[in-house]
């Protein structure tokens, strides 16, 4: 039987809902009040949990009040975090009686004693036929049995054989084998991580170096939508750090092995490695990465504007971003802007130059980059450049100039998304919309463009709030679905007359496409037409409507039954 949650006790459901989220929580709700939970064994501390799923699972919640954390052996909770099982069992141990309490600790008590009485052989016949039955409980039994030995080759042998087991290579991962994919290579991580914790971290290292090895590979070979392969790989890397942090290898030898795994690398597994372990490297390490970057940097030719490199964003871009981290560790402007000159193939590379600058007060060097952007690309400026200097000359009492180039940006290109800032840039003056609005206007008069100027017009004049002006252009011109829509929305109550037949319109495209969705989408923006024409006292031209668009669809049942549901008796 459901039952109803009393939300007032161990956990502060604020908290929980934020901790959750509100999607989650909901979900963790429903598994609640649908009596999903059974609670296994709580004290003071700890609540231990049992609930129904898609599977059954167990959870774990440590703490009271606000603060408090989980763990539950779920896919989702190794991938996303705190899950609606763990919500489940808040809300179980919220609503849990003080007798109900004592009766689960007594029996958890009495479960206690009675294996303490049964001797280890008895307890390990148990543990034994337990994990014949489950494999993933014998694996990680026979890997807890290695890493508790003293043969540092006999683990390192038993456990590379996990690895290559869990991230098998050369078979296709598909999205629905995903989840307990990553489940069996995150218990191999767990285990991995158990060497670090009892001292083993020096033989962690060999092993990670084969987990991210492998899982270079695999990522190749999967269907990595819900991300489980980068959660996987961000807790080997966090692994890895703790390892280096206990076993302190030789600082040379990482910083080749972690400079080799940031530059070749296709997942970036290691991006920003040399800031990452800055602390494990120390100043040789960190010497030995920096020398190895700057032999390879230099055997790069420099990039001029609408230069062609396939690796633009390959080694070129790793490279730059590693040198620059120890230039900006130094404080090193000038080696910063040295770094990024070598690449002036596109006109953002010359803002980015000037942006740096700007952002270390040298703005007359910001210009000088920025001009020389705007002259190397006068033929295909980028408006974020145009905008930057535009801005530039503002601040710097130069108000002609920053005209002149916006406004030929705006009627080389004009939109909604450059005519917001650029207005912002130019003080809000009074004159901005209507010369925009005459700009628009001429083009409109001219050849057809690329992206239709009255769009453009409508959608700075819904922007202003010019929306009489807005519904006239929209009367002249032929504007775009969305743009027409988005006008009607807005304008819904103060232009009635001028909405419901936009919204017609959108009911007409709606029923024409089928499909139960589009036929729902339809009806609610009949039932919307519906109350605007009432308000317009044209209720019976609507049902007239209305009755005429029924018998023109007549042969589309799905619709027809939706429409009479909805529609008024």
């Amino acid at each position: 039987m459901p039952r109803k949650a009393n939300f007032d006790r161990r956990f502060d459901m604020q908290a929980l809902r934020d901790t959750a989220g509100d999607k989650v929580f909901a979900r963790g709700q429903a598994y609640y009040v649908d009596d999903q939970v059974e609670i296994l064994d709580i004290d003071d501390k700890r609540v231990v949990a049992r609930v129904k799923g898609t599977n059954v699972y167990r959870a774990t919640l440590e703490g009271t009040g606000k603060r408090f954390s989980g763990e539950c052996s779920c896919p989702a909770f190794s991938d996303f975090g705190f899950c609606k099982h763990l919500v489940a069992t808040a809300l179980a141990a919220n609503d849990l009686n003080s007798d109900l309490a004592k009766e689960i600790t007594s029996r958890s008590t009495r479960l206690r004693d009675y294996l303490r009485t049964q001797g280890v052989e008895a307890l390990v016949g148990r543990l034994m036929a337990l994990a014949e039955r489950d494999p993933a409980l014998l694996e990680d039994l026979e890997l807890a049995c290695a890493a508790a030995g003293d043969d540092d080759r006999a683990i390192l042998s038993r456990f590379r054989g996990a690895i290559a087991d869990a991230v098998p290579l050369g078979s296709y991962i598909e999205y629905a084998e995903a989840g307990s994919w990553a489940s069996g290579v995150a218990a191999v991580l767990g285990r991995i991580d158990g060497l670090v914790a009892n001292g083993k971290a020096a033989l962690a290292l060999p092993l990670l170096d084969d987990f991210f090895d492998e899982m270079e590979e695999a990522l190749g070979h999967m269907d990595d939508s819900d991300g489980q392969g980068g959660e996987l790989i961000a807790r080997a890397s966090d692994i890895h750090l703790r390892a280096c942090l206990a076993a302190k290898p030789d600082p040379i030898e990482l910083a080749r092995d972690l400079y080799a795994r940031e530059v070749d690398s296709e997942w970036d597994f290691f991006h920003g490695a040399s800031e990452t372990y800055a602390d494990v490297l120390g100043e040789v390490g960190l010497a030995e990465y920096r020398r190895l970057a700057v032999e390879a940097w230099q055997k790069l030719g420099p990039l001029h504007p609408r230069s062609r490199d396939e690796d633009r964003f390959g080694l070129r871009s790793r490279l730059a971003s590693i040198l620059e981290s120890f230039a900006e560790r130094d404080g090193d402007l000038d080696a910063r802007i040295a770094i990024r000159r070598k690449d002036l193939s596109t006109a953002y590379d010359y803002l980015e130059i000037a942006r740096l600058c700007r952002e270390h007060g040298r703005d007359a060097e910001a210009l000088k980059w920025a001009e020389e952007g705007l002259w190397q690309f006068e033929d295909t400026p980028d408006g974020r450049l145009v905008l930057f200097a535009g801005n530039l000359y503002m601040r710097l009492g130069r108000k002609s100039d920053a005209e002149k180039i916006l406004w030929r940006e705006f009627e080389r290109l004009p939109s909604l998304d450059f005519y917001k800032p650029m207005k912002v840039a130019l003080e809000n003056a009074a004159d901005v919309k209507d010369r925009a609005v005459g700009i628009l206007m001429k083009h409109l008069r001219g050849a057809p463009q690329s992206t239709s100027p009255a769009d453009v017009l409508v959608q700075i004049l819904i922007y202003e709030k010019s929306f009489d002006e807005a519904w006239q252009a929209l009367e002249r011109h032929e504007v775009g679905g969305y743009v027409r829509m988005r006008l009607a929305e807005i304008t819904q109550k103060s232009h009635p007359a001028h909405a419901w037949k936009v919204f017609a319109r959108h009911v007409e495209a709606s029923v024409s496409r089928g499909g139960r969705n589009n036929y729902e989408e339809a009806c609610r923006y009949i039932a919307r037409i519906g109350h605007l024409r009432a308000g317009l006292a044209e209720q019976d031209a609507h049902a007239a409507w209305v009755d005429d668009l029924a018998l023109r669809h007549k042969a589309k049942r799905t619709f027809l039954e939706l429409l009479r549901k909805r529609r008024p008796t």
